[in-house]
């Protein structure tokens, strides 16, 4: 924790977007392997569109470049060194920092309405629950179609959850800390007891968890704004670890990592192509703020309203977000089809030749060859 009293940094925006680069590990001095990676980043979200490559496996490529193996990650999570929480593959050491929120589900008092709701619901169908837990003990690893719907309350949605009691009801107790992800078959979640996926380690109280998750999440992050979460770490924003810092031409305090101020002139780039779930720019107004750029992933709007394609992907060059690669990776015709290259702001030819060199890339790790709509 930063000592009060510790005078604010001030940074240009250009030294703020290297901070932010140097930390997710997109600058020119790439990580060597997976796990690393990951423990660096704290996670990797779990999200099986496959337009170009899951999401998981595009990013571990943008950091390692072409002697990425998805097989590395399928190892690390096959031996137990990563685990699957939430939608998110973590380091398995990590567990030890989340267990203190598990056995406090669904929150520390006070609880909001809809916590009530929860903790009521799973309490109405505790048979269904015993019932579960019992299959899985005896069983192992099971999806959740295969375990039995005895739920006596029906869950309740307005939306594409309605009436999957079981489903809701495992990641219920996923959240609680009694069942777990022991693999996946293709994109179906294989359910087992959480004493028999997680490693078991020494619970960390609540308070000294929360004050290292945050310091992890500035590590990753580089630069943050203290209270701003926009993805998927729940509670765990940076609050008052690193130290403070004025962005110039940004309203407004962040928090940045010590390390990451020492040698900002002698950063160097390269170029990027970033999954849209790719964590520098998940956080939609931080991306905004420090890189001035447009972007929405637009998979969910309809065709006639898209500016840049389905699953189109942001560009780094060095510091800076210049563009969007709308792309689809067609494998029974062995092409990356490259429908559009969104170029903001006026192109360089040197930056061209680079983008154009990371598209041939993302093709070669591929198995593919670029064809250009």
């Amino acid at each position: 924790m930063a000592a009060s009293g510790t005078p604010t940094t001030d940074l240009s925006r250009r030294d703020a977007r290297r901070i932010a680069v140097r930390a997710q590990l997109l600058s020119a001095q790439r990580p060597t392997d997976v796990l690393g990676t990951i423990r660096h980043l704290g996670f990797l979200q779990v999200d099986l569109t496959r337009v170009v490559a899951e999401h998981a496996d595009l990013a571990l490529w943008t950091r390692l470049g072409n002697g990425y193996d998805p097989d590395d990650l399928a190892e690390a999570v096959g031996d137990g060194a990563l685990v699957e929480l939430k939608a998110m593959l973590r380091p398995s050491e990590d567990i030890s920092l989340l267990a203190a929120d598990m056995a406090l589900w669904p929150g520390e008092p006070p609880l909001k309405e809809w916590q009530e709701d929860l903790r009521d619901w799973v309490a109405a169908n505790d048979g269904c629950r015993r019932d579960v837990l019992a299959h899985l003990r005896a069983e192992g690893p099971t999806a959740a179609r295969d375990l039995p719907d005895t739920c006596e309350v029906p869950w309740r949605s307005t939306g594409w959850t309605n009436n999957k009691n079981v489903m809701k009801l495992l990641e219920c107790l996923e959240s609680r800390g009694e069942v777990a992800v022991a693999s996946r078959e293709g994109r179906e979640r294989q359910w087992d007891l959480a004493s028999r996926v997680h490693p078991g380690d020494a619970v960390v109280p609540v308070e000294e968890a929360h004050l290292e998750l945050a310091r992890r999440r500035l590590r990753a992050h580089g630069i943050a704004r203290p209270r701003q979460l926009e993805d998927w770490e729940e509670r765990y924003d940076v609050r008052g670890t690193g130290v403070a810092a004025r962005v110039e031409g940004v309203r407004g305090t962040w928090r940045v990592d010590p390390d990451r101020l020492d040698d900002l002139e002698a950063f160097e780039g390269r170029t990027a192509i970033l999954s849209p779930l790719d964590r520098l720019v998940f956080e939609r107004k931080r991306m905004e703020e420090l890189f001035e750029f447009d972007y929405q992933l637009e998979m969910y709007k309809p065709v006639a309203k898209r500016q840049w394609g389905y699953w189109a992907m942001p560009v780094l060059d060095g510091d800076e977000l210049v563009g969007k690669v709308d792309a689809t990776a067609d494998r029974d015709g062995g092409v990356l089809l490259v429908d559009a290259v969104h170029e903001d702001g006026d192109w360089s030819g040197k930056r061209r030749e680079r983008v154009d060199a990371e598209i041939d890339a993302l093709a070669d790790w591929l198995g593919l060859v670029v064809a250009r709509g």
